[in-house]
């Protein structure tokens, strides 16, 4: 018995807006390399979170140089860096600028992570929407 699936075909992304998003992986992969994968022979002395934030962290740059030959299928790696930057930013970081609470820390962890704007602009947000929230989802069975 065979299944097939009669997906509604998803406009195919410009070799432009790939090269673009290439530039996201690029600026995320790399940009991990170099500050967190120089921490990683000193991970275990760390305090418990610092470790579990440098090792996801190692994680998503080894996904984000994958996205280098594949930015299509690894799009999921732009969506989750997206989500947890501005929740980051918008839940923690302006609560305790508007309070004044911002000390130096937190202000470098504030200009890091404003370079989700880099990310927020390459990703190819009709793509998205079309891909994930509209489009035919996986088979149940």
């Amino acid at each position: 018995m065979s299944s097939t699936t009669t997906a509604a075909p998803t406009r195919e992304l410009s070799l432009t807006r790939l090269h673009l998003m290439r530039g996201g992986y690029a600026l995320m992969g790399v940009g991990l390399v170099l500050v967190k994968w120089p921490l990683l022979p000193d991970a275990a002395s760390l305090p418990l979170y610092e470790g579990v934030t440098l090792c996801l962290l190692t994680a998503l740059s080894l996904l984000a140089l994958l996205g280098l030959r594949h930015p299509a299928r690894m799009l999921p790696v732009l969506l989750f860096e997206s989500a947890w930057k501005l929740l980051w930013l918008v839940l923690v970081a302006l609560p305790a600028a508007a309070r004044g609470d911002l000390d130096p820390a937190m202000a470098e962890t504030v200009a890091s992570c404003s370079l989700i704007v880099v990310v927020l602009a390459v990703t190819p947000w009709r793509y998205v929407w079309e891909r994930y929230a509209v489009g035919p989802g996986e088979r149940w069975r």
